[in-house]
């Protein structure tokens, strides 16, 4: 049976890209008679809100995307994503990370020529994966702040790769996003590690979202290896833009969908353009 699902982080309020992505998770599920599930990313306490959770789901239901089964809301699973941690940690596929933002940036001005990820970002330089155990135990027990990084060099599996429909096989190679952060003290666990982690627990077997996700799914891939976790297909679809060619996002005070209910647009038109983008 297809099981999809829909993500959000309650971060603000909906807008017509993030209800797209909704609509085609929805979509795909329905016309197969399959399962889709509504999950809140709510990891980041800084940035998420309960209030904006809730506007979440009264969007989908104006809408008519329902959903099946209870809400899985991750900031009430912190204990499972903690187990997997322990885990990595156990494999010593994991290490505590003291640099801040300012120390990375310093380092990195320093190099001659710092690689990047897919992202742009210049990637991590490594200070703290050469620090010695005693070394980290001293730091951890006078309680500095660290963060906890993947050890790509001791996680990566050789010959991954992910199945992206309408294109086949796909070759991974998560080392290009170097030593990424797992967890931090104000955000015990990734969005790559609740992703995947939810994903498998949930049985999605189809994840449907944005182009701009794409390259993530590499990460997660070797997550999924390193937990031995299934590994669902992958549908990346395009995005929607504003009227300038822009993909719409929260950060550029997209439209949305409480406004536009606001405005008398209606749920049906909404829907009927999506249908129209497909």
């Amino acid at each position: 049976m297809i099981v999809t699902r829909f993500a959000p982080s309650p971060t603000g309020c909906l807008h017509l890209g993030h209800a797209f992505s909704a609509f085609n998770a929805w979509r795909r599920a329905r016309a197969a008679g399959g399962r889709f599930l509504l999950r809140l990313e709510d990891i980041d306490p800084g940035r998420c809100r309960p209030e904006y959770g809730a506007a979440i789901e009264q969007d989908l239901a104006w809408l008519g995307l329902n959903w099946d089964g209870p809400v899985r809301v991750q900031s009430r699973h912190l204990a499972d994503y903690q187990a997997v941690l322990n885990g990595l940690a156990e494999r010593d596929l994991v290490y505590p990370c003291f640099c801040t933002r300012a120390d990375i940036a310093r380092e990195i001005a320093a190099s001659a020529a710092a690689p990047h990820g897919p992202d742009g970002a210049p990637l991590y330089p490594g200070t703290c994966r050469r620090l010695s155990p005693p070394e980290r135990a001293n730091r951890i027990a006078t309680g500095e702040r660290f963060a906890l990084r993947l050890d790509m060099a001791a996680a990566i599996r050789p010959g991954l790769s992910f199945e992206e429909e309408g294109e086949g096989r796909i070759a991974c190679q998560p080392e290009q996003f170097g030593d990424v952060v797992l967890a931090r003290k104000d955000a015990p666990a990734s969005y790559h590690l609740c992703v995947t982690h939810d994903d498998a627990l949930q049985g999605v077997t189809l994840v449907t979202r944005g182009a701009d996700l794409k390259p993530a799914t590499e990460l997660h891939r070797l997550l999924q290896e390193l937990m031995g976790w299934p590994s669902p297909v992958y549908a990346h679809h395009r995005l929607l833009m504003d009227t300038a060619g822009r993909r719409l996002a929260k950060r550029d005070k997209a439209v949305t969908l409480g406004s536009l209910r606001a405005e008398g647009v209606s749920a049906r038109a909404i829907i009927e353009r999506f249908a129209d983008h497909q």
